[in-house]
């Protein structure tokens, strides 16, 4: 007997826009965050970090800070009971560092107390003698040998070439280019937090605010050196994330201080100490060189990009692969010559952020095609449709882009979009705002174009998978369906989707979303505009499989709809509440999407990527030429999303990520000298506000992806890749400055 099932979208499913789960308690401010978890007999952790970017230590004194009264704890290294490393891709990282500290900011000593407060002041008790060192601060001197190599194997976390096509043709017009992008921060308003409860059998319970539940257990499990089942993570409600939490930060510390302690221990960085606990955006120097013939056709592309990784290696060598094989853009060009190198240093340690590596190379490749643009007597919308790459066409590591490319329609759509009036004159919308610097004198208007192209979910053959079990039964009388995951809801509205998948599938209003923790498969991290793609087509699978057994008992087509069974001619068969009865259908599946596969080492070329997304923005500002003041007055974009399985919260991604790329065009940078943070603060670390931000006219393409579940296209990172060259080409245009590093600084516009 075979059964084929139709669903139906119910009026919460996909392609609606419901109300998020979580989204009243938010805005009330009753949202239980991880800094507000609390537990009857619980103490409080602090770390004891490094002063010195690159330092030998020769002794470290906890007599003192043991004297503390109320302390119950103090840990160096010689406490860490299992292997005194980790990382994601290495483990290259110490728990707590041993003989050698290569950033500032380094964890060196916990101390346990019965207050933050006293945790403190015995922190400051501690004595570490440090030997300093001259540290290495340079990506690109690093590449060429110099100064001394950091780890074993040198200074050099991953080096990717691709070469396609002869690597020797002339070109008619030729233009190059040196770009820099500054070191970027997450800026997640949640710091750094979590709970740890040791049990009574010397296991331990951990509830932290973080993006990948299993990789961190499989880190944590080492360190303490305990089998897996004894460490237990549930992820507790995180205030953002935007790949800063893919790496551990407290979670092994807090769970030493308890398995010592025999207490929970509760740790929370304060806004400085979360600048120096979590990884950056990587701060790039790129070398360009395109050349085109007359009319504007690309004939080659040539670049070299040192993507500066600092003292660890956390996600370089991804981030590495991502600018190395997005570098060329969106763009179709038969030679290719890419080299990208990700180093070590002693700076901040870098890893994902939003983005990953593409937005360094956006920068680099958009610049150029203003450039181009340029010397070929060329509209920069002109030169880039001329030269768009469409469905069919080949990456720079020959992948076929095998789903639609709409670069040409993207850039067309946004150039079409209606501009902003010229406001009369009004405090409020000049550069400067309310203080007055300005009665227009010196203000001048610019456009600006961009687009760009990013990859979605893990790559280069990674096995990318996600695990969910959904249970469906009669609660109260009512159909109502569980789903369980270890998917992490950083605030991306996972929670929302996975109810809208499951009514879609199954026919059910009554969808509950059960804590994601380590208790069931893994679910991959939330990163790489992944998570609706891969743990989405987990939910679809486990409904399907529900469904499969719930009507196997029919030999016709079926469709659940408004909690009956109906058969394609729309007679109804049965009420949904019957067939379930007292039984309870419950299934667990882990979804794969296609694979991918790794990079020939020579020359760069396989099937790297999943799937590939575009955005196109347009940009315009007002710049006071005399302040160096600017005021971005629209942003508009366009962009393709295969399929809006929420609209409302499609529309939020894209204004995010806007405004994260509008942050790192004209403010945002962790400044560094010698290594050493200079801003950790959100004083002086910048990043977009309200009155920063200007109105968006979006454009949502769906032209789905038919390898995708529901043809669905990540959605959350392309915005910001194709934002920031936008914001810089608009300024270029009001000044008719060369601007070749970001975020754009005053004096970069007054400067004489």
């Amino acid at each position: 007997m075979t059964t084929t099932s139709v669903t139906t979208p119910t009026a919460n499913g996909v392609g609606a826009s419901p109300r998020r789960p979580d989204g009243t308690v938010k805005v009330r401010g009753e949202f239980a965050y991880s800094s507000d978890l609390w537990h009857e007999d619980m103490v409080w952790g602090v770390t004891l970090r490094s002063p010195h970017p690159y330092a030998r230590i020769t002794s470290i004194d906890i007599a003192d800070a043991l004297a503390v009264p109320g302390v119950y704890a103090v840990l160096t290294h010689e406490d860490v009971p299992g292997v005194n490393r980790y990382g994601l891709e290495h483990a290259d990282q110490p728990v707590l560092a041993s003989d050698v500290v290569r950033y500032q900011g380094e964890p060196v000593a916990l101390v346990a107390a019965d207050h933050p407060e006293t945790a403190r002041r015995a922190m400051k008790r501690i004595v570490v003698a440090y030997e300093e060192l001259s540290p290495v601060t340079d990506s690109e001197a690093a590449v060429a040998g110099e100064g001394p190599s950091l780890h074993d194997g040198g200074n050099v976390v991953r080096h990717v070439k691709i070469r396609r096509g002869p690597q020797d043709l002339a070109a008619d017009v030729v233009v190059s280019g040196v770009y820099e992008v500054g070191m970027q921060d997450q800026a997640f308003l949640g710091p750094e937090s979590g709970l740890a409860v040791p049990d009574t059998e010397g296991g331990v319970d951990l509830y932290v605010a973080t993006q990948w539940l299993h990789v961190d257990q499989q880190q944590i499990v080492a360190a303490l050196g305990l089998p897996t089942e004894k460490v237990r993570l549930t992820l507790g409600g995180v205030g953002g994330a935007f790949g800063g939490r893919e790496d551990l930060s407290m979670q092994v510390h807090a769970c030493l201080l308890a398995l010592h302690t025999g207490k929970p221990v509760k740790m929370v960085y304060n806004r400085e100490e979360s600048f120096y606990g979590h990884v950056h955006r990587h701060p790039a120097k790129m070398y360009y060189e395109h050349g085109a013939t007359r009319d504007g056709r690309l004939v080659y592309v040539r670049t070299r990009l040192f993507l500066d990784g600092g003292a660890y290696a956390s996600s370089t060598g991804a981030v590495v692969a991502n600018a190395a094989t997005l570098g060329v853009g969106p763009y179709k060009v038969d030679s290719v010559a890419v080299d990208c190198w990700g180093t070590y240093t002693n700076n901040p340690p870098c890893g994902a952020m939003r983005g990953f590596g593409a937005v360094q190379a956006a920068f680099g490749y958009e610049s150029q095609m203003d450039k181009l643009a340029l010397a070929c007597g060329l509209d920069p919308v002109e030169i880039r449709v001329r030269n768009a790459m469409s469905e069919g066409d080949l990456m720079p590591t020959g992948q076929v882009v095998d789903s639609a490319a709409p670069v040409a329609e993207l850039l067309t759509r946004v150039r079409e979009m209606p501009m902003p009036p010229e406001r009369p004159f009004d405090l409020r919308h000049m550069p400067g705002g309310v203080s007055n610097t300005t009665h227009g004198e010196g203000v001048v208007r610019g456009v600006g174009y961009a687009v760009g192209i990013k990859n979605v979910c893990f790559s280069e053959g990674f096995d990318d998978y996600s695990t969910a079990r959904v249970r469906l039964q009669l609660v109260g009388g009512e159909p109502a369906a569980t789903v369980h995951t270890a998917a992490c809801e950083v605030g991306q509205g996972l929670v929302t989707i996975m109810q809208q998948i499951v009514r879609t599938e199954l026919g059910v209003d009554q969808v509950t979303i059960l804590p994601m923790d380590t208790s069931i498969g893994n679910g991959g991290s939330t990163s790489a505009s992944r998570q609706t793609y891969v743990t989405g087509g987990a939910v679809q699978a486990a409904c399907a499989a529900v469904r499969a057994r719930l009507l196997s008992r029919f030999d016709h087509r079926v469709r659940v709809v408004g909690g009956k069974l109906v058969a394609a001619d729309g007679q109804v068969l049965a009420d949904l509440v019957d067939v379930l009865g007292d039984d309870v259908y419950d299934e667990t599946v882990e979804w794969r999407h296609r694979p991918t596969s790794a990079l020939d080492p020579e020359t760069g070329q396989g099937t790297a990527h999943v799937q590939y997304a575009f955005a196109a923005h347009r940009a315009v500002v007002d710049v006071d030429t005399e302040l160096g003041l600017v005021k971005v007055v629209a942003l508009d974009c366009a962009q393709d999303v295969g399929k809006a399985l929420n609209p409302q919260a499609v529309m939020g991604q894209i204004q995010g990520g806007s405004a994260q790329g509008l942050g790192l065009a004209v403010m945002e940078e962790i400044q560094t000298s010698g290594g050493k943070i200079r801003n950790p603060s959100f004083t002086d670390y910048l990043i977009p506000t309200v009155l920063d931000m200007p109105p968006m006219s979006i454009d949502v393409l769906e032209r789905p992806d038919p390898h995708a579940p529901y043809g669905l296209r990540g959605v959350g990172e392309p915005p910001t890749i194709s934002s920031t060259p936008a914001i810089v080409a608009a300024i270029r245009a009001a000044t008719g400055l060369a601007l070749t590093r970001v975020p754009v600084r005053p004096e970069h516009l007054t400067a004489t």
